[in-house]
């Protein structure tokens, strides 16, 4: 069933559509607070057990690698193309994720409370993940931050 012309051009006009220059930065920003939250979280963990806190960071560091390479990095290279790409010169704002990737932030999120509120992995183990999570979410938006500065420099000079 589609909805009548005139109502979708009704309805349009509340669409809060920004440029994708600024979805880009949209998207680099809800990394980097969720990296923020990860890191935060990680460092009072590794900081009220650990014993040897440059060990439980080293760790963290070491780990992330792998987690960026294998699935941050595909992700918000998916996402990103998919902004750059989109028809509309002005996509909705909260554009910077398609359903799924909602779907599948909601689910993480609601898994890393369950998990801390259960408190089914110890608090150091929690804590050194945490780090590596964190540490990709931030190459996240800093790659987000890139390809939103050579975006914004190829439409410059086009």
């Amino acid at each position: 069933m589609r909805l009548p012309e005139k109502l979708v051009r009704w309805l349009h006009k509340f669409k809060p559509g920004v440029p994708k220059s600024v979805l880009l930065a949209v998207g680099a920003s809800v990394w980097a607070f969720a990296a923020y939250r990860m890191l935060t979280l990680g460092i009072r963990g590794i900081e009220h057990t650990a014993l040897h806190h440059w060990l439980n960071y080293l760790i963290g560091v070491i780990g992330f690698v792998p987690f960026f390479i294998i699935v941050f990095r595909k992700v918000s290279r998916k996402y990103v193309n998919r902004i750059i790409s989109h028809k509309q010169a002005r996509p909705c704002i909260f554009g910077f994720f398609d359903l799924r990737g909602y779907l599948l932030m909601s689910l993480m999120i609601t898994a890393g409370i369950l998990v801390s509120h259960w408190k089914v992995i110890p608090e150091l183990y929690k804590g050194t993940f945490f780090i590596s999570l964190g540490l990709s979410l931030l190459a996240s938006a800093a790659y987000f931050i890139v390809e939103g500065i050579k975006f914004i420099t190829h439409k410059q000079t086009s």
